[in-house]
């Protein structure tokens, strides 16, 4: 794509902060762990300096911009995978603008310093990818509702202060979403180890009988804030013609879309790494007395790399493009672009890897993170094998799932 000249003003600077701030710490920050509270909310007072998060006066240029948030979403993860995941999944911070009362006087004042850090708990123990049909309930119990249930592999579980949970509304017998508060109400979380993404806290989450206000079911969120007067994108800011997509798909639907469309330019960012390392590699690395891009079957491994990298960018651009647009094949071009760009992030990485020989398998080295984060890019936010049957869905009308 074509950057304007605004974008390639918001891609340098960010490449700058990226190269000056975490560049030189992400190796041994990555190696150490999840980040903590701390770390994020330093990270992302660096971030809203350049126009990136969730605060109020951010949050417009943020999510309100296709082309802004791709562009992060691709430069993140070029150099940190997990700090672009940490990031994204703090979004349902934006909706204690207009939760409860109890909510916002808990919440608003941390949102408003940057400091508010938000949570999707989708996943269950025994559920996996079946979102439509969640174990965890919610029943409602006069002016409350009380939700019962485990989430899995949580982002930001551990350091959350506000999460939407997906769960079954028992009163109106469908699937909706809530926003609990840490502040009021108790709900217990576990770390969870995982191949990649090691500087991303993923967490067990555990609510039992734990009580939100009523005002807090996703649903009555949106409906009240349009009763107040309040346009669609005020409640969520993403461009008009995303914001519409809410009056006609599953709110949860239009959410996966936009994140998915991250998810397979984050995919790009990490090729793109590996890529460059495997290059510079080659061009330096002597092997029989000449370096080792000379050879014919390392080329055969650069050609196959940058192929990945140049055909799911351009699967990810019409997935963009359509989210611009408000194309109702936002949601098919998403999963085929998620899909697509994140199997191909393994096999790039696996090729970048191979040039390196011997030196890709170090743990000194960054390759071999490259590669586990490409591992785990196809299972999130739905798996490879569930954007092929959306995709089956979305094309023939009919689900097999």
């Amino acid at each position: 794509m074509r950057l304007t000249e605004d974008q390639t003003a918001f891609r340098d600077d960010l490449r700058t902060y990226l190269e000056s701030e975490i560049e030189p710490i992400v190796d041994e920050a990555d190696r150490n762990g999840p980040m903590t509270r701390d770390d994020l909310v330093g990270y992302l007072d660096g971030l809203h300096d350049l126009g990136i998060g969730f605060t109020p006066d951010t949050v417009d240029q943020y999510f309100g911009d296709v082309w802004r948030f791709v562009i992060a979403s691709e430069e993140i993860s070029r150099v940190w995978p997990s700090l672009n995941v940490a990031l994204q999944m703090s979004f349902p911070s934006l909706f204690v603008r207009f939760a409860a009362d109890e909510t916002q006087q808990a919440m608003l004042p941390k949102l408003e310093e940057n400091r508010c850090i938000g949570c999707l708990a989708v996943t269950e123990p025994e559920g996996g990818s079946d979102t439509a049909h969640p174990n965890t309930v919610a029943r409602k119990d006069g002016e409350e509702f009380v939700l019962n249930g485990e989430k899995v592999w949580v982002g930001n579980a551990q350091i959350a202060d506000v999460a939407l949970v997906i769960a079954h509304d028992a009163s109106e017998d469908a699937q909706d979403m809530f926003l609990v508060d840490r502040a009021n109400a108790s709900f217990e979380t576990e770390e969870m180890n995982k191949l990649g993404w090691k500087g991303v806290p993923n967490g067990r989450m555990v609510f039992d009988d734990v009580r939100i206000p009523v005002e807090n079911r996703f649903s009555t969120i949106f409906g009240d804030a349009i009763a107040d007067g309040h346009d669609i994108h005020d409640i969520v800011p993403f461009p008009e013609n995303v914001s519409q997509l809410f009056f006609e798909y599953k709110p949860l639907n239009v959410m996966f879309s936009f994140m998915r469309t991250g998810m397979a330019y984050m995919a790009v960012g990490i090729m793109q790494a590996a890529f460059e390392d495997a290059l510079a590699y080659a061009q330096e690395r002597e092997t029989f007395g000449e370096p080792i891009g000379q050879h014919q079957l390392v080329q055969e491994k650069l050609y196959d790399v940058r192929t990945s990298i140049e055909a799911s960018r351009g699967l990810s651009r019409s997935a963009a493009e359509a989210l611009v647009d408000g194309d109702p094949d936002a949601r098919l071009l998403s999963s085929l672009a998620k899909g697509y760009a994140c199997e191909q992030s393994i096999e790039a990485t696996s090729d970048a890897l191979q040039v390196l020989g011997a030196s890709g398998l170090d743990l000194e080295n960054r390759m071999e993170r490259y590669y586990r984060d490409a591992r785990v890019m196809t299972i999130p936010d739905g798996t490879t094998e569930i954007q092929k049957l959306i995709v089956g869905k979305e094309l023939t009308g009919m689900s097999a799932y």
